[in-house]
């Protein structure tokens, strides 16, 4: 079998949530041609899409083109709405979440779903991310690279992969046996950086790179051996910066092993085992797909087309 793990999907339709929630900032479909819509924020395109985001049929007959058996089907990140209000992260995670259950119940030899969660209460998140699996069957979540503050979370800090307070999601990850998803969003530098597209090229390799850190930093893999997780984008820049983090350990220990003694490298894969984290394969480079699998190990590295 050939598993995509890295396709995202929409429902084709969603209510006004501007209206529904009562302020702006989220996402709306403009269906302004055949086959073709523009995301909306507010009156800014966020970007075009066709029909193959919204309409099984049409990725079928794409996955069929390209033999890929199976798609592993989640959210586009910037559903996420980590800004927003908990409560209308969580009603607009369930309306995601629900839309993926029905694609996969209807055509459960093709595709294999993963949820959203509102990661801006932990509490929430982990309720939902109970519910995917446990009632609608999804195999786990996709979620960000960190979690930003904002006004409706009661200033709450900005938090990355290792925060304490998600040990409540990774807990229950580990438990269920669900498998985590990380992916880019608001990337870091974007107001340096509006030009040339250079918060994709630049900040979401940047993004990958600082979430895996935070989480071998962090102990989050020393603390929950058995959560299984995958980076986006072949880990964004952390592969080919691994000298120097591995470096930073030996030389400035007192700034990096403050919270885990162990070497960053001993996560990558040896001669006898595989890493002990998954990447995606797409860096768009044979070259770097080559250093993938010297780093991580062929049964880590998993087909991603995005």
């Amino acid at each position: 079998m050939k598993i995509d793990l890295h396709t995202h999907i929409l429902p084709r339709d969603w209510p006004d949530l501007d209206a529904k929630y009562g302020y702006g900032g989220f996402v709306r479909l403009d269906h302004y041609k055949p086959c073709c819509a523009r995301m909306m924020i507010g009156d800014r395109v966020f970007r075009e899409i066709t029909d193959n985001v919204w309409d099984p049929k049409r990725r079928i007959e794409e996955m069929d083109s390209a033999g890929v058996s199976m798609q592993v089907l989640s959210t586009v990140p910037v559903m996420f709405s980590y800004w927003a209000r908990p409560t209308d992260a969580l009603d607009l995670s369930r309306l995601l979440n629900d839309h993926i259950a029905e694609v996969v119940r209807q055509n459960p030899n093709r595709f294999v779903g993963l949820g959203t969660i509102p990661l801006q209460d932990v509490d929430l998140a982990a309720q939902e991310l109970e519910r995917c699996v446990s009632q609608l069957g999804l195999r786990g979540v996709e979620i960000g690279t960190h979690v930003d503050p904002n006004e409706h979370c009661h200033g709450a800090d900005c938090r990355n992969l290792d925060h304490r307070s998600l040990d409540v999601v990774w807990k229950t990850a580990e438990r269920l046996n669900a498998a985590i998803f990380v992916h880019p969003w608001d990337m870091m530098g974007k107001e340096r950086m509006p030009k040339y597209w250079l918060p994709w090229l630049v900040g979401m390799p940047a993004e990958t790179c600082l979430a895996i850190c935070s989480m071998m930093f962090g102990g989050v893999f020393e603390r929950f051996p058995k959560l299984r997780v995958a980076f986006a984008h072949g880990g964004g820049a952390f592969p080919f910066t691994i000298g120097r983090i591995e470096h930073a350990f030996y030389v400035r220990p007192d700034l990096l092993a403050v919270d885990n003694k162990t070497n960053p490298r001993s996560y990558l894969a040896t001669d006898k085992t595989p890493a002990r984290f998954y990447v995606d394969s797409l860096v768009h480079d044979t070259e770097a797909l080559k250093i993938l699998v010297k780093l991580f190990g062929s049964h880590r590295v998993a087909l991603g087309s995005d």
